[in-house]
């Protein structure tokens, strides 16, 4: 039996990992023809909740995702079932048998402190992890690309089950002339999945002819946007910052009551926050089937907005029967409550306990969550300062629907290979009722709504931006070329963002 040791490492790996992932997660299997049982290769795989996982089923319709980035099947891989003890500075495997083991010590916040590759590996291994079993918090094990993530206590090691609220990927499957094929996981590993995949009725309404196309702004019937020059006086709004009774916190459960409903969202109060000033808000909307704990996990904005003190909440989307999961009403899909109501619950329970600035209240929001910052610059830019939708655009219903209250600013982020909502726009693909004006349409569409002259330019992000346009706004496009779904760059967007305030006049 062999016993195989630590070997040293010269280098310690450094990488974050989304809290809502639970550190690990993999799946694996084949998909194939529903009707003929052919195997499909070609098959575009991504999740739709989280940005940047992506991969392709290969010939023989065999495919592999997981979170560390290894999208390869291992042929004939022995599965280990191991199991872990800590006893002072000693780590004991049980049951290692594998081809190639890799063994991860990890501490509190997610970080790899230390990673070594052991290779046929049979029976038990002892680790003496030293200085770093004090602050070693979780074991993650792969053996033979098959991982366990064990957290650490002071009664030895257990497996670290997944945290109530923590999100799971779900998986899109695309393939050209099949219909697109959703996927919720429901365990952090899953092996041997088969995913059967069918062709679109003929007869199967399409969300291409369930709406109307969008007309141009000039000759919908809706008001025009009020400019901030014919709406009175636009000096600063004073805050009284005394008796606000929020404090700093890292994850405060909050909610409210919308239309008999109890509607839930996470406020974060960072430590910057003092409590004598008026601070911004960002109001930061997750994917389909997330949650506002998965996106506070995820999202990039709360590293560029906690150093200056700013408030950020993650809002609770909610779910139709027959639909995927929590979402936002931004169309026909995903939602049958009111989420500008919610949204404007929010805010004005954040006036009533935090000092915050009523002038400079933004929105961001990723995939779905970007459709809903979108859809709140349209209904909502009596409250908005801003918004930074990231991976989604307008769609044909909520566009029709669009009823500014004045201009305002909009910087979106698209990647031009997105599979989830195509860079070109056109039907979702889920017989949903989406219908996306795509990425350079939603552009085109905000600086017609803003009243932007003359043709866009490149910033110095290299984006493209409409500068010339009423009362001071600008209307941006990021696009990263070959980027698929994903989220925006903060270092972009928060800058963007917190150059624009509400103009007084419009403060409630």
């Amino acid at each position: 039996m062999r016993n195989p040791k630590f070997a040293s490492i010269a280098s310690l790996a450094l990488f974050g990992l989304f809290s809502s992932q639970a550190f690990a997660w993999s799946i694996d299997g084949v998909v194939k023809s529903k009707v003929s049982g052919r195997l499909l290769g070609g098959v575009k795989i991504n999740t739709f909740n989280f940005g940047g996982y992506e991969t392709t089923s290969g010939e023989d319709g065999t495919f592999r995702l997981s979170s560390d980035g290894n999208t390869g099947i291992v042929a004939n891989a022995y599965t280990a079932n191991v199991a872990l003890h800590m006893e002072g500075n000693m780590l004991t495997i049980y049951n290692a048998d594998a081809r190639s083991l890799s063994v991860s010590v990890i501490n509190s916040l997610g970080k790899v402190l230390k990673k070594s590759n052991i290779e046929n590996v049979q029976g038990i291994v002892s680790l003496n992890l030293g200085k770093l079993a004090k602050g070693a918090k979780f074991i993650r094990v792969s053996a033979d690309n098959r991982n366990s993530t064990f957290m650490l206590t002071d009664k030895g090691a257990v497996k670290a089950l997944k945290k109530e609220g923590d999100l799971l990927p779900m998986l899109q499957f695309a393939l050209d002339g099949y219909a697109n094929f959703v996927y919720q996981m429901q365990s952090e590993t899953e092996t041997g999945v088969t995913i059967e995949m069918v062709r679109p009725s003929a007869d199967a309404s399409s969300s291409s002819e369930a709406v109307e196309p969008p007309k141009s702004s000039s000759s919908q019937q809706v008001e025009p946007p009020k400019s901030s020059s014919s709406a009175g006086s636009d000096e600063p709004i004073v805050v009284d910052c005394s008796g606000k009774t929020a404090k700093v916190g890292d994850k405060q459960n909050m909610s409210v009551t919308v239309d008999g409903k109890q509607r839930t969202f996470i406020m974060h109060i960072p430590s910057a926050y003092k409590g004598d000033k008026p601070v911004p808000l960002v109001i930061d909307y997750h994917p389909i089937g997330g949650s506002g704990n998965g996106e506070f996990g995820s999202s990039p904005y709360k590293a560029k907005t906690d150093p200056e003190g700013v408030i950020t909440l993650y809002p609770d989307g909610t779910s139709k029967p027959g639909g995927m999961g929590n979402g936002w009403n931004v169309g026909p899909c995903c939602s049958n409550d009111d989420d500008v109501k919610f949204s404007y619950a929010m805010i004005d329970k954040l006036k009533e306990i935090a000092c915050i600035d009523p002038q400079r209240i933004y929105a961001t929001g990723f995939s779905m969550g970007g459709g809903m910052s979108n859809h709140v610059a349209c209904m909502m830019s009596d409250v908005f300062a801003a918004v930074a939708p990231a991976a989604m655009d307008l769609n044909k219903t909520n566009s029709a629907q669009c009823k500014m209250s004045r201009p305002i600013s909009v910087i979106n982020f698209r990647g031009t290979n997105d599979p989830v909502c195509k860079y070109q726009g056109g039907d979702s693909g889920f017989n949903d009722g989406l219908n996306f004006l795509g990425a350079e349409g939603t552009f085109k569409f905000w600086a017609e709504k803003n009243g932007c002259t003359g043709a866009p330019t490149k910033n110095a992000n290299g984006c493209d931006e409409y500068s010339n346009c009423q009362d001071g706004t600008k209307v941006v496009l990021c696009t990263k070329q070959g980027g698929g779904h994903d989220y925006g760059d903060a270092s972009i967007g928060w800058p963007f963002l917190k150059q624009f305030t509400l103009p007084a006049s419009f403060v409630k």
